[in-house]
């Protein structure tokens, strides 16, 4: 029996709204910036490197559009002037038993932005809507 590598088309996002499913997950990604230093003594003539900061990307949600399903618009309307609902997102890949085999764990996520699907008279594809979303940690668990 050989291994293979997990797909990854089958995945589920909890995200604290109702139980739907999203066609695309992105932006699940972390960089350490670098910092450079040097002190004025050292007998090498060159800076050294050390981690820094985490930077963090937007993460992007796309789903279809169904009739009277508002939950995007309905979280990105709880943004008042310096306040928003922050919620705790869990994307978990799964395998074939729809067990979780990596989860990714984001920490005080707000709505950045909303976007809309395009219109076409001469279109023959699934209405898209898609949410960019902010937050503040991400953590990686490899079941």
């Amino acid at each position: 029996m050989s291994a293979y590598p997990q797909v990854k088309f089958h995945f589920q996002v909890e995200w604290g709204g109702t139980k739907i499913g999203f066609q695309e997950v992105s932006g699940l990604d972390m960089e350490i910036e670098p910092l450079e230093y040097r002190e004025g003594s050292s007998l090498e003539f060159s800076k050294i490197n050390m981690p820094g900061m985490v930077k963090y990307s937007d993460v992007t949600l796309k789903r279809g559009v169904f009739k009277s399903d508002n939950e995007f618009y309905a979280w990105m309307n709880t943004i008042k002037m310096n306040t928003v609902e922050r919620r705790d997102i869990t994307i978990s890949l799964l395998d074939e038993e729809h067990a979780p085999v990596v989860v990714w764990k984001l920490k005080n996520v707000w709505p950045m932005k909303i976007q809309s699907t395009d219109l076409k008279a001469m279109g023959n594809e699934v209405a898209i809507e898609t949410m960019v979303l902010k937050h503040e940690g991400l953590t990686i668990q490899n079941e």
